[in-house]
């Protein structure tokens, strides 16, 4: 009896056994990601110094390590693009991204710059979204509202691989506060033309005070929270230890993320928002975390492309047709550069300027983040449009960042317009009998 007891005791029943099972699934899927994760960064560390002088990208090098990875190449990688990692990955990502990039935007740059980005967001970003609902209307056979939808996910750039030329300090800076602006910025506008035409592709009515309200309540928290933050450092009693500093930033974005999904405000326009108010109140703590940040927000780019990647299978591919790669050619080559270069008209900036903004406009984790909106929501043609909008960011993703060096190259600019030459300084020897220094300084005037 004892015996019987104690099998009956030890025995699972069969309606119990999965559960430990998907378990024990689950996990192994999740140490496979992440192992992936690491070969794949180890990788791309190793071959980094190669990338930055050269045509490869780290990006690309994560882009195709997923697709390889994915199920459609070894099935190391197996996730769906409805899975909630990938839509939690790529809303962090971009979230990180914002914050950091934001901080190069403090209100004084942003002066400085408006008059270009204002002309690019208020006039390239309209004619971009129209310039891809038209043939996604025509070629793709979408439905105006549809088609509209497409368009709005697919005019904004990505600050993460525009990165790639405003990060350099050898290229102009007023085309380095352009690319930034415009695409720090360009996110958090999209969202409301994004929500209003999912609103009328599902044929539901268009909350338009709700979707104001969420743009606003963003905005309100990111400057709130950094600058009750930002203030309350100035104190005396409130001063952190040197090695501690970057993490007050960090714990300033945390807090903004949490408060916006609580209260379902816009993240990506309350990150931006928060990081350039920082930077605005109290540039110390921003320089002071921009190395650490730039690290975060690579990592965090990485592996959302991991499995971005991962997501694009020769079986999704086949089903777009002639059509939908040519709708992903014309946003890529026509519609950006028509739509840049009509909003820079008689601005003053150099013809190289002007074309390079206006071919630099990569997509990526905005439109991704939007299109696992589309999955989410369930309209119609929603497998198709996400099915466009990954080919697309997956070519500009290949083709943007193999231009990145090319261009930066040919961009190099020269004294006087004060900004590095990109080659080791000259040493000029001092004469023997030097004149002392006056008060106006150790260096010749008009330096």
């Amino acid at each position: 009896m004892m015996c019987q007891s104690s099998q009956n005791r030890t025995r699972i029943p069969p309606g119990q056994a999965p559960l430990p099972s998907t378990v024990k699934n689950n996990l192994g899927v999740g140490v496979a990601l992440v192992l992936a994760f690491g070969v794949m960064l180890l990788i791309s560390v190793s071959l980094s110094g190669l990338a930055a002088r050269t045509v490869l990208s780290t990006a690309l090098l994560f882009l195709v390590g997923g697709a390889l990875l994915g199920p459609g190449g070894f099935g190391v990688v197996n996730y769906t693009a409805d899975d909630e990692i990938v839509a939690v990955l790529a809303d962090i990502a971009l979230f990180t991204v914002l914050f950091t990039d934001g901080q190069r935007a403090s209100v004084p740059a942003l002066r400085e710059g408006w008059r270009l980005s204002g002309r690019a967001l208020g006039l390239g970003m309209p004619l971009a979204m129209i310039g891809i609902a038209i043939p996604a209307h025509f070629l793709a056979g979408l439905d105006w509202p549809t088609a509209f939808l497409l368009g709005a996910i697919l005019s904004p750039t990505d600050p993460v691989f525009a990165s790639a030329l405003v990060g350099r300090t050898d290229i102009p800076l007023r085309l380095r506060r352009l690319l930034n602006v415009e695409s720090g910025l360009n996110d958090g506008l999209a969202l409301p033309f994004v929500l209003i035409f999912l609103a009328m592709a599902k044929h539901e009515s268009s909350h338009f005070t709700e979707v104001l309200w969420e743009l606003l309540l963003g905005l309100i928290i990111g400057v709130a929270v950094a600058a009750l933050v930002a203030l309350a450092w100035r104190l005396p009693i409130l001063t952190a230890e040197p090695r501690l500093q970057p993490l007050g930033p960090l714990a300033i974005a945390v807090v903004v993320y949490a408060v916006c999904h609580m209260t379902h405000a816009n993240p990506y326009l309350a990150a931006f928002a928060a990081g350039s108010a920082l930077a605005t109140l109290d540039h110390v703590a921003a320089e002071t975390f921009e190395p650490f940040g730039d690290l975060l927000s690579e990592l965090t780019k990485f592996a959302a492309l991991l499995l971005f990647g991962a997501l694009i299978t020769p079986e999704r591919l086949s089903h777009l047709g002639w059509q939908g790669w040519l709708l992903a050619v014309l946003a890529i080559v026509v519609v950006r550069p028509a739509s840049m270069l009509l909003s820079l008209i008689k601005t003053g900036m150099p013809r190289s300027e002007k074309l390079t903004a206006a071919w630099f406009g990569p997509k990526g984790f905005a439109s991704v983040v939007y299109g696992l909106l589309v999955l989410q929501a369930g309209i119609p043609n929603g497998e198709k449009l996400f099915d466009l909008i990954a080919v697309t960011i997956a070519m500009s993703i290949i083709v943007h960042s193999s231009t990145d060096v090319p261009v930066a190259h040919k961009l190099r600019i020269e004294p006087p317009d004060h900004l590095p030459a990109g080659h080791d300084p000259i040493e000029i020897p001092e004469p023997e009998h030097s004149p002392p220094p006056t008060r106006s300084g150790d260096y010749p005037a008009g330096l």
